[in-house]
């Protein structure tokens, strides 16, 4: 097999998974072109071509993918019309039109897995809100909207009828709380030939506010049983879509050992940006593996990993400021990641750390102190 880095890539969406994804093509001396509506978006001096444009807009992201031979997607929210057409006139669309038309709608997503036995948790579509009332014996549930929602936004706790009000004034589904042990994540990828790979799992705590993950452990510490059969049932997730790229499949673990599947991203993923130093082979390298057909990397760990997300304080916005950073750059194994946005607001993913060693407990407690010791103010 020859491999000729030429080949065009382009990434509809300019955010920070894109940019990460550029610093991993670089190593392959690909070039990589980005779309997206924000002017000053983190892919934009490291993109080879960066479009200033609307990835919802048809004629757009056509005249963006004509300029490519492979298109792939940061963000599901894009217009799916113009990459059936792409994928029509001979372009290279991964993921698959198909797919991500399911995926980025919850309610089709979640009948996806109930038509293909894949287990996940009691849910019903809502149309609006006065129709939660007629479900109350799912309570307590998730009211999630079923388009447009990320990073914890269009999700909506309802534990009680006296919450029901919260719901969403829009089309989404109501989700019946799984009662789990842990949350975890597989990332698993997949190439044109079938080939499949998966990363070991990991487990997530999440903001008790803001619906983000906050911390990554990795690996887990669940049994090995249990780990086992996430990464089997991640696979039949990725093989019942027929998708290649990478996916990144949410699960909970129930008090009995069972898995249900949460939610499912057909990109890189925030759960997977340990790789980078933890992992022998990044999520962002698996992905280009697997988009241009080559040979899926290992994905086996160099060691323990802890991830913390940097948010933007819940009370700043405007040009960002980092308190405690260089404090933390003197910790032997941590490393940086900062986003290039210039803005900081409420709760927006600035940035991530990445905390590398041989004892998981250890790197937790660090991971905790450095959370309360850096602030990302205005």
């Amino acid at each position: 097999m020859t491999f000729d880095p030429s080949i065009s890539i382009g990434v509809l969406g300019g955010g920070q998974l894109g940019r990460m994804m550029i610093q991993s093509a670089m190593n392959l001396n690909l070039e990589v072109a980005c779309i997206d509506p924000d002017p000053n978006a983190p892919c934009k001096n490291l993109a080879s071509h960066f479009v200033n444009g609307d990835i919802t807009n048809y004629d757009e992201v056509l005249a963006f993918g004509e300029g490519c031979d492979v298109i792939t997607v940061e963000i599901e929210n894009v217009n799916i019309e113009a990459l059936e057409e792409l994928e029509r006139r001979g372009k290279k669309v991964f993921p698959q039109p198909n797919v991500l038309k399911i995926i980025k709608d919850k309610g089709f997503q979640k009948q996806f897995y109930l038509d293909h036995n894949i287990p996940t948790s009691d849910f019903v579509l809502i149309s609006k809100k006065e129709e939660l009332t007629r479900h109350k014996n799912l309570l307590p549930a998730a009211n999630k909207l079923r388009t447009d929602g990320y990073d914890g936004k269009g999700v909506q706790i309802i534990k009680t009828e006296a919450d029901l009000d919260k719901g969403f004034e829009a089309p989404s589904l109501l989700e019946k709380f799984v009662d789990y042990q842990k949350e975890i994540s597989v990332i698993v990828a997949r190439n044109e030939k079938g080939e499949m790979s998966t990363f070991p799992v990991v487990e997530l705590e999440y903001h008790p506010e803001q619906n983000l993950v906050e911390f990554l452990f990795s690996p887990s510490e669940i049994d090995l049983s249990i780990r086992n059969n996430a990464r089997e049932l991640a696979k039949k997730v990725i093989s019942e879509f027929d998708m290649v790229g990478l996916l990144a499949v949410e699960m909970f673990v129930t008090k009995d050992g069972g898995l249900m599947v949460n939610e499912c991203a057909p990109r890189t993923h925030n759960s997977g940006h340990h790789t980078i130093e933890g992992n022998i082979t990044s999520q962002f390298e698996q992905h280009i593996r697997a988009i241009l057909n080559l040979p899926l990397g290992d994905t086996s760990v160099k060691g323990s990993a802890v991830m913390i997300n940097l948010l933007g304080h819940p009370n700043h916005s405007g040009h960002a400021r980092y308190e405690g950073l260089a404090e933390a750059m003197e910790i032997t194994g941590m490393h940086l990641h900062l986003y290039g946005k210039k803005i900081t607001k409420p709760f927006r993913k600035m940035g991530h750390l990445t905390l590398v060693g041989d004892d998981l407990t250890a790197l937790k407690t660090k991971a905790r102190a450095l959370k309360e010791s850096i602030k990302i103010i205005a």
